[in-house]
């Protein structure tokens, strides 16, 4: 495989930005050898600047559910180009946005759009804070919900894949009030609120997660969640900028019928371009400026351009019948690399919820991130660059989730499992 030109851009773009990308684990860093610079993708597939084609398993980190360039959507972005990039003033737009997404998530009551996954995790942390009147938060260890100061503690992905402290340039002070909890343990969450009474604002959790590799709830747990947060007044925020319609059309509290308080979407509703929200109780979202105290704005919040892409995007996963063929390639999939492996002898634990999955080189059952950090990275990155070798690409990480779209046909899919049949038979 000829990456020459992605080795030339590389070698410039070190000299412009530290580690020669703008997100960490794109650098291949926790795999090896040489990150490639893409072209174009289309479909289910990327092209890199030498020509090589990839089946992409991660649709931009798993915003693309309708594949790259999809026709329809890029139809409406450029019909909303030719009416100007950003107006900083209300549009229709948002409402029918918003609209749509109140009818996959009937959970939420009022939204606001924001930009990033990581503005909407901090505004929704900050409005718990601010409806509780407290200011301690719950998060889990090896979760990751963006790059906020007080979510960076043990927060999973990025930070997991290479290997750096905890929260550098996080000020203790703020720190002191992220109170670190074991996904899947509800005894150490109550053990929080015995030892904070009334200091708790609010939980943040990932239902599925997905940033320490696809690891699913375990029974009864978050429903736990949801008595506890209760019991204790404090807020219960789901995360679903990951999970939010890959592991269900209405998300993970669809899926395992939970009502959270607060919900932060991104990914998907923009339909590739950038953009958050968060959303939920009227009761709770009402103190939001200017209707409330708790202030939060932004520039870029509801452009038009995403609006139009995410409007698209949702338009066409609408349908049960598409979220059913999702579905369906998804278990292909899973169960085609899992035969592959056991048939090779390689132990791997495959998991999956909905569209999202991943593949752990361990012998142990993920269950939180005590377990998921056993698996062994050496393996995987041998296995990302084989199966990148047979034209696959995966997440560069073993720590991140892999995705599909509507564009992964069948035949897609055996070819995937036909790689991954060749690098196991050759392990």
């Amino acid at each position: 495989m000829n990456i020459n030109k992605s080795i030339a851009f590389f070698q410039e773009a070190q000299k412009l930005f530290p580690g020669g990308v703008n997100s960490p684990v794109r650098a291949f860093r926790a795999v090896g050898g040489q990150p490639l610079f893409i072209e174009r993708g289309e479909g289910a597939y990327l092209f890199d600047v030498d020509g090589n084609r990839f089946i992409d398993y991660v649709l931009s980190w798993g915003s693309l559910i309708t594949g790259h360039a999809h026709p329809t959507v890029i139809e409406a972005i450029q019909q909303a180009a030719t009416k100007g990039t950003s107006y900083g003033a209300p549009s229709p737009l948002e409402i029918d946005l918003a609209k749509s997404i109140m009818d996959f998530l009937p959970n939420i009551e009022m939204i606001r759009f924001v930009n990033s996954g990581t503005e909407a995790t901090m505004s929704a942390l900050r409005l718990a804070r601010a409806y509780t009147k407290r200011d301690k938060i719950i998060k889990f260890d090896g979760c990751y919900h963006g790059h906020a100061d007080m979510l960076l503690v043990q927060a999973g992905s990025g930070v997991a894949t290479l290997g750096l402290p905890d929260s550098p340039g996080v000020p203790a002070t703020v720190a002191a009030d992220t109170l670190v909890a074991n996904f899947n343990d509800l005894d150490s969450v109550e053990a929080l609120f015995k030892k904070y009474p009334g200091q708790i604002a609010g939980i943040i959790v990932e239902p599925v997660a997905g940033n320490m590799g696809v690891v699913p709830p375990q029974t009864g747990f978050l429903e736990g969640l949801r008595k506890l947060t209760t019991e204790y007044g404090a807020v219960l925020i789901f995360d679903e900028v990951m999970t939010g319609f890959r592991v269900h059309r209405g998300g993970a509290q669809t899926l395992y019928n939970i009502k959270p308080d607060l919900t932060t979407l991104g990914k998907v509703i923009g339909g590739g371009l950038p953009v958050g929200a968060y959303g939920g109780k009227k009761e709770i979202m009402q103190m939001v400026a200017p209707l409330g105290p708790m202030y939060q704005a932004g520039t870029l919040s509801g452009n038009p351009l995403a609006m139009s892409a995410g409007i698209a995007a949702l338009s066409l996963i609408r349908e049960e019948e598409c979220w059913r063929k999702l579905e369906q390639a998804a278990a292909k999939l899973e169960a085609g690399v899992l035969s592959a492996a056991q048939h090779a002898g390689v132990p791997i634990q495959q998991t999956r919820v909905g569209t999202m999955f991943t593949t752990f080189f361990s012998e142990t059952k993920p269950t939180d991130w005590n377990t998921v950090k056993v698996a062994n990275k050496i393996r995987f990155g041998k296995f990302f660059q084989k199966m990148l070798e047979n034209g696959v690409y995966l997440a560069p990480s073993q720590f991140e989730a892999g995705f599909i779209s509507t564009m992964h046909t069948d035949d897609v899919i055996e070819k995937t499992i036909g790689a991954g049949t060749e690098v196991f038979r050759t392990w």
